[in-house]
């Protein structure tokens, strides 16, 4: 379905029930079923993603496995089968899954004994998978390939035969979610060390612990409302979002404080508010939170801010090639953004160009565009975002929420055929 948006006709006084972390949420159910535990928590079917997950773990890891448009579950499926005895399985998903790269996680995998055949293209899924005991040892990979890789390696170490040491080579992308991976090991009583350029693993058994204990508001769909609050310059309440997280993209607070937005904490959660204080420019390395540049980027330029990103080569392997989306439909607003230095940077100085007509905004099947693109309603009431639908793959209550903070998100063929 494509919706139509307008914005509220009031200042903005929102309320944004945000989904539970999907990072910590995946990485809880695979830690629970290496203790050979059933995820019941309530946090399970959160979103597409974490239900499909759920889904999966709750049966044996036998015949054709098919994870979706789940690049997480690809990942962490992918290390679980091929270290799990007796796992006989054919790892598949999506069109556009099958077209992102697994590689680097199969050949270290492979060099530690696993059994992994690639069913079509080399380096991409489908999967035939043979689970086994793994040697351990040491293991090498390199470091600016998706985080998701080196978590899943981490996670799966305790079923190995011995301690396995991960050397990760040049620079390491998306750190604090390899940090994630460490903190929620150490919680269920696995000792990982770490250091700038390896990740050591024990091999002990995971003692269990309730998922819920892990409980924390998605600091990655945040983003948004804070992108809604810089460019409504209203206030937003999101209870259950912790200042001290073990999610990386909290550091959005700071971030969209040099865009007009501060953030308040108190027991329930956080209070952000505008200021008119922002920044002459946007220059920042996100290689640690990736997921935030779309929400980042379009905020600094419907602001008037120029902006220049560096650190985001892995953002033209998710869902889409957010990289190339993003200056498609910045284009449509007539602002040129462009990359710079082999892709790894998205900047713009700033110029516009007029616009003939009402944009329509195409979300390339990814839930973080339609997110990102849905307040530019702020500054060009009726905008059109095509197959709004996708927002479930992460947060399912997206619309509903805006809904309730005043915007009209609407059928956009009715509303079309109404004029």
């Amino acid at each position: 379905m494509d919706y139509r948006i307008t914005p509220p006709e009031e200042i903005l006084e929102a309320t944004a029930t945000l989904p539970r972390s999907k990072s910590i949420i995946t990485r809880a159910m695979v830690m629970a079923a290496i203790a050979s535990k059933t995820y019941t928590g309530p946090l399970a079917e959160v979103c597409d993603d974490t239900a499909t997950l759920a889904g999966i773990l709750s049966r044996p890891l036998q015949g054709t496995i098919d994870v979706g448009p789940a690049g997480t579950a690809m990942r962490f499926l992918c290390a679980l089968c091929a270290a799990t005895e007796g796992a006989d399985c054919l790892l598949t998903g999506s069109e556009r899954m099958l077209r992102r790269p697994i590689g680097p996680l199969v050949e270290t995998l492979r060099s530690l004994g696993a059994d992994i055949a690639y069913e079509g293209t080399d380096g991409f899924p489908p999967l035939r998978i043979k689970g086994r005991r793994l040697t351990g040892g040491e293991a090498e990979i390199d470091g600016g390939t998706s985080s998701q890789f080196i978590s899943a390696l981490m996670m799966v170490a305790p079923l190995m035969s011995a301690p396995l040491k991960i050397r990760l080579l040049g620079d390491v992308s998306s750190r604090p979610y390899i940090a994630m991976t460490a903190e929620m090991m150490r919680r269920r009583g696995i000792d990982v060390e770490m250091d700038l350029d390896s990740v050591t693993v024990p091999d002990t058994p995971y003692r269990y612990r309730s998922p819920e204990d892990d409980d924390e508001a998605d600091w990655s769909a945040a983003a948004f409302w804070y992108e809604i609050a810089a460019l409504t310059a209203g206030w937003v309440t999101i209870p259950g979002l912790r200042q001290r997280s073990l999610q990386g993209d909290s550091a959005s607070a700071e971030l969209f404080e040099r865009l007009g937005v501060l953030t308040e904490y108190g027991d329930e959660g956080a209070e952000l508010s505008a200021t008119p204080d922002l920044y002459s420019r946007f220059d920042a390395d996100l290689s640690d939170m990736p997921d935030a540049v779309p929400a980042l980027a379009v905020t600094a330029a419907m602001a008037g801010i120029p902006f220049r990103i560096s650190g985001i080569g892995s953002l033209h392997d998710k869902e889409c090639d957010r990289i190339e989306a993003l200056i498609a439909e910045l284009a449509k607003l007539g602002m040129l953004a462009e990359t710079e230095e082999y892709g790894t940077v998205l900047s713009w100085d700033g110029s516009r160009r007029p616009i003939s007509e009402l944009p329509v905004f195409d979300t390339y099947g990814d839930h973080r565009m339609a997110m990102a693109l849905a307040p530019v309603a702020v500054f060009v009431p009726g905008i059109v975002i095509r197959d709004a639908g996708v927002v479930a793959k992460s947060y399912p209550g997206f619309w509903d929420d805006l809904r309730r903070a005043g915007f009209t998100v609407e059928d956009a063929e009715e509303a079309s055929a109404e004029e």
